[in-house]
């Protein structure tokens, strides 16, 4: 069997307008600027409308025609939609189908959503790449978009602060034989031992959303931030080191390293543990906060879109997430 790399032909991204920053949050809830920043790097995020236009599907759409614009394709050319979110338009259809509609696809391409939490993204990367190197598709579209404000309980500073929405995409698929683009290492991992540390218990066929969870509240996202620090630091070093090991390179080999970007204190703590020097990691959590599966793929955009991130140089994504998921992609960009 003839087997062939995989390349990020283009990328994307699209930003809800409104931008809620730490001061603006100082008016509805117990908080400072100076509070939040300290304890997770974030300055603001950006919140979805709910009129309309800037549903998880619209945010995927505007993103995947920058990376369809990059990339040189046409919305048929692509054989697979992967759809990472955790929160989808609707339970069904599944939003990678209501996408391909948006996107006026009539090829009837495969079209699926990956419900991984953070990791989604580098889950359906890691996905993808068995897929094209065994030659069964030739480019796949992957996306994180998410509206986490929909699941936020803004009453509760631990967890409303961390917060934003937005999408990334990319679309990969088949490297010429002239190009040396590939992916070196992938790890994917879960432990469901620590679900509780990070969980929404509320809302599915166990627990069906009843009005006394509106009520109390409990129905929102609830989260565990020590335990899920300890678990977190130590996972995205570990998986790292896998991909390295795989790929037969060094940590000093990395020129960049983008991380889940959930907290500034994991990225920095991740990136010591791994000896790898802070220019060397990609952080923009200070304007978007935690945008779950999306974080990765707008960070590694606008390191591409602004320069930093070059063909040819060897990029670590390092995903952690609820579940507890977590995954990593060493990869020749």
């Amino acid at each position: 069997m003839k087997l062939y790399n995989t390349r990020i032909k283009g990328t994307g991204m699209y930003i809800p307008k409104n931008r809620v920053t730490n001061i603006d949050l100082e008016k509805t809830i117990e908080t400072s600027d100076e509070w939040i920043f300290e304890r997770t790097g974030i300055r603001a995020r950006h919140i979805a409308s709910t009129e309309g236009g800037e549903w998880p599907s619209d945010m995927a759409y505007h993103a995947t025609l920058q990376a369809l614009e990059a990339a040189k394709l046409a919305p048929n050319d692509i054989d697979m939609i992967l759809f990472a979110s955790v929160t989808p338009d609707f339970k069904l259809p599944n939003t990678a189908t209501v996408l391909q509609t948006k996107l006026g696809m009539t090829n009837q391409c495969a079209s699926l959503d990956i419900a991984a939490a953070c990791s989604g993204f580098v889950y359906g990367l890691n996905m993808a790449d068995g897929l094209i190197r065994t030659g069964v598709m030739k480019n796949i579209l992957i996306v994180g978009s998410e509206m986490l404000s929909r699941e936020v309980n803004w009453t509760d500073r631990s967890i409303c602060i961390l917060f934003g929405d937005g999408c990334g995409v990319a679309i990969v698929g088949r490297a010429e034989e002239d190009e040396d683009s590939a992916i070196l290492g992938a790890c994917l991992t879960a432990d469901g031992t620590g679900k509780e540390f990070f969980d929404q218990p509320i809302g599915g066929a166990v627990h069906p959303i009843e009005p006394h969870h509106i009520a109390e509240g409990s129905h929102f996202m609830q989260m565990k931030g020590k335990e899920m620090f300890k678990v977190a630091t130590r996972t995205l070093a570990q998986n790292a080191r896998t991909v390295i090991e795989q790929a037969g390179l060094t940590l000093d080999d990395v020129n960049w390293l983008v991380p889940h970007q959930a907290n500034v204190r994991i990225i920095e703590t991740t990136g010591k543990l791994l000896g790898i020097p802070p220019e060397k990691v990609i952080i923009n959590i200070d304007k978007y906060g935690n945008t779950s599966a999306a974080t990765i793929p707008i960070a590694f955009h606008e390191a591409v879109i602004d320069g930093r991130i070059k063909r040819g140089d060897l990029v670590l994504f390092d995903a952690f997430g609820a579940g507890l998921t977590a995954g990593a992609t060493l990869f020749r960009y």
